[in-house]
């Protein structure tokens, strides 16, 4: 599986690159390229804003010119937050997952602009397609390492299975559901629950209408029956207390 590539061209800030860095640790990107920083990806400032990540800052590679950085590439994602007059694809971050998960058998990059400009017309004219986050209208601005996480949180969740359920969590038998209200309906009777009988019928229905809809499991259904049998013995050891002292 190849991992794109996350380009950051012109980074002004150390700091920005630190968290940059930081940003794609979290969702296990691990190639980063630099392409004319202003100041020192490593150091104290950009190693202590990535916050444990500072290995990607130590492999970075650094280069003068975009063209160097994306030479040895087959398909490039130029991130805009504006408008451009050019005809390229434009991909969602969501939909530009879906592409890299599709073509990993590619050498993919994305390319992020300075905090101040971001990219210029010259460096995205050399992009495949461009990637823009959809966000207010009003106000697009995000710090570098908001744009890398919000891309690279993406083709995580894009790779990552979509756990629905896990067996632990799986609705218990019916059988055992019916077992268990049969088991509290005669409990409710016992303590005196149904005093209108007419009502019976309806209040039955309703308790199984909630039980139904908890999707309890096996485990939570021995869990409720632990409980009604301490409530039952507890008062049935009162009974008998009670009884002991009258007869005195």
């Amino acid at each position: 599986m190849t991992k794109p590539v996350f380009i950051l061209v012109r980074p002004q800030l150390a700091e920005n690159v630190g968290m940059a860095a930081r940003a794609m640790m979290n969702c296990a990107i691990d190639e980063l390229r630099l392409v004319a920083p202003r100041e020192n990806h490593l150091s104290e400032t950009a190693i202590r804003a990535s916050s444990g990540a500072e290995r990607i800052l130590q492999n970075a590679k650094v280069y003068n010119s975009l063209n160097e950085a994306t030479a040895d590439l087959n398909f490039v994602l130029a991130t805009t937050a504006r408008f451009r007059d050019m005809v390229k694809p434009v991909y969602t971050p969501e939909k530009a997952a879906e592409f890299l998960k599709k073509n990993q058998d590619i050498k993919t990059g994305v390319l992020f602009g300075c905090e101040r400009t971001g990219l210029e017309n010259d460096e995205i004219v050399g992009a495949d397609a461009l990637l823009s986050i959809p966000l207010n209208p009003e106000h697009t601005s995000l710090n570098l390492s908001q744009a890398v996480l919000l891309v690279g949180y993406a083709y995580l969740n894009a790779l990552t299975p979509q756990v629905c359920s896990i067996r632990e969590n799986i609705p218990a038998p019916k059988i055992e559901l019916h077992l268990f209200l049969k088991f509290l309906d005669k409990l409710l009777e016992d303590y005196g629950y149904y005093k209108l009988q007419d009502k019976k019928p309806k209040m039955q229905r309703n308790l199984e209408d909630v039980f139904n809809r908890a999707g309890l499991t096996s485990q939570e259904i021995r869990t409720f029956y632990g409980i009604f049998n301490t409530f039952s013995k507890k008062d049935l050891q009162k009974g008998t207390e009670s009884d002991i002292n009258e007869e005195c």
